[in-house]
C-alpha cells in the first residue's frame, strides 16, 4: 500500500486492496464520533439491597468452613 492510498483515505474515499483479483481488504475513513455510555446513576439508584453487606456474609461464611 501506498501513501497516496492513505492519503485518498484521509480525505474520505474508500480504498479496496485487492490481492490477485481477490478483495482481500477495505481501508475506510475513520470517523472520529465519540459515543458516550449512558448515565448508570439512575440503575444504581433503583437497586435495593437486602440482608446484610456482601463483605459480612463473606467473612461469616469463611469463617464457618473453617470449624
Amino acid at each position: 500500500m501506498c501513501r497516496c492510498s492513505i492519503k485518498k483515505a484521509e480525505k474520505g474515499e474508500e480504498i479496496l486492496l485487492v490481492k490477485r483479483g481477490r478483495k482481500i481488504a477495505r481501508l475506510i475513513p475513520f470517523k472520529n464520533v465519540q459515543k458516550r455510555l449512558p448515565s448508570l446513576k439512575e440503575f444504581r439508584n433503583s437497586i435495593q439491597v437486602k440482608g446484610q453487606p456482601l463483605s459480612v456474609t463473606v467473612i461469616k461464611d469463611r469463617g464457618d468452613e473453617r470449624y
